[in-house]
């Protein structure tokens, strides 16, 4: 057997970490029944797997050494800690055998991932939406509290002290481990499509590191979303937000140049969209937008839509899209949809029109360390031929974003204005 050296290994830690920290994690929580535990064994496994693996090697099968070694320790602290005695029964684990009323998949089975269980219990109704998205994400994602709240726009102070009040509450609400029965779902769906479609943001541009994209957190939300669609078939949030997915994630292999350059919508080559995901998201718009009012996620892949189903960059109807904005601002006024819909007034009314309605977001305080703002800004300034106000606005945009991709196109269009 080759013993790999020591980088090899830490990049296949990294690797398991992305993949297999959701799978683990769930695992785990089953042994402890306290999440806090839980992710402290999961995390002593990892840094366990940096060293051991230097000598046994790297496990054909890494999730499962990971969660073994992680339950293992979990058995260990219930043990000599007394865990049992000191703590609520707070996660009970259910049994395999549904009862009434329990979800099942298509096939009449109860769904079986621990994932969707870890999902369901962040985003119980004793925690209010804030807390629901961002425990999720830090716990099925293990994203660390940093990246969570650049995510949320919020300080990492702000964000550390929100997870930990939500972890608190499960404790106090003895909040149960498991996908409740179907009449309970709908309560939470709100929620847990809400942690479905960050982690799918985060994933489909990482706010940090070297990849424009991360596959794993991409992959995992559509997963879970497909979960969802087989629990809840019938309804129109969760057909929206899966065809918001797919729409959205079928330009994927698209968005990098060969030489990793990051391409606009209107450079990517369109005959390598995966036209089968486009043709399934385009179903699931139609059935989504029957009903009134429609959700924000089949608002959102309906403007999705339209670009997919334009052929070229110039056939774009930008008077469409703006027009599904106006609706959506309307319905969920958020600062970052006011966002677009300002690129989008940029596209369809002319780059001066644009500017002015980013010019009234400037004093929204949630956009204030967003980096898109100021880049966006920029890319309407150049196209006035105001360069040297252009030029600020790249420097502002670079100041704000982490990504290694975003920052070498904001980079390059610094100097394409002589900065």
């Amino acid at each position: 057997m080759t013993v790999p050296d020591t980088s090899a290994v830490a990049a296949a830690v990294a690797d398991a970490h992305r993949r297999e920290w959701a799978f683990v994690l769930a695992a785990t929580v089953r042994v402890t029944r306290d999440l806090d535990v839980a992710e402290e064994c999961v995390q002593e496994a990892f840094a366990a797997a940096l060293t051991d693996w230097r000598t046994s090697g790297v496990p054909s099968r890494p999730g499962a050494w990971l969660t073994t070694a992680a339950r293992r320790r979990a058995l260990n602290v219930v043990r000599h800690r007394g865990v049992e005695s000191r703590h609520l029964p707070l996660l009970v684990e259910e049994e395999t055998i549904p009862g009434p009323g329990d979800a099942l998949d298509d096939e009449g089975a109860p769904i079986p991932d621990d994932r969707l269980r870890l999902v369901v219990t962040c985003c119980h109704p004793a925690l209010d939406r804030p807390a629901q998205v961002a425990l999720t994400l830090r716990l099925l994602c293990g994203l660390s509290t940093a990246e969570v709240a650049r995510a949320f726009l919020v300080s990492e102070s702000t964000m550390a002290a929100r997870i930990t009040r939500a972890k608190k509450k499960i404790a106090v609400a003895r909040i149960p481990y498991r996908v409740p029965p179907a009449a309970e779902l709908p309560e939470r769906v709100d929620a847990v499509l809400s942690v479905v479609h960050l982690l799918f943001t985060t994933g489909h541009t990482t706010p940090a590191g070297d990849e424009l994209v991360r596959r794993d957190l991409v992959e995992r939300s559509v997963e879970l979303c497909r979960m969802l669609r087989r629990l809840l078939p019938r309804d129109p949030a969760v057909a929206g937000l899966l065809a918001l997915l797919l729409l959205t994630d079928a330009r994927r292999e698209t968005r990098t140049a060969p030489d990793g350059r990051l391409l606009l919508l209107e450079e990517q080559d369109r005959a390598r969209w995966d036209r089968a995901a486009i043709a399934e998201g385009v179903s699931l718009v139609r059935e989504a937008l029957r009903a009134r009012p429609p959700s924000r996620y089949a608002l959102q892949a309906a403007i999705a839509a339209v670009h997919a189903e334009s052929p070229r960059w110039e056939d774009t109807d930008w008077r469409e899209v703006l027009a599904l904005y106006d609706v959506l601002v309307r319905l969920w006024p958020s600062p970052v949809v006011a966002l677009n819909r300002a690129v989008a007034v940029g596209f369809a009314s002319g780059p001066a029109a644009g500017l002015a309605a980013l010019d009234a977001l400037s004093a929204e305080p949630q956009l204030a360390g967003y980096g898109y703002l100021p880049a966006a800004r920029a890319d309407l300034l150049r196209r006035l031929g105001r360069v040297a106000e252009a030029r600020e606005a790249y420097t502002e945009a670079l100041l704000l974003t982490r990504n290694t991709v975003e920052r070498a196109f904001l980079e390059g269009r610094l100097r394409g204005t002589g900065g």
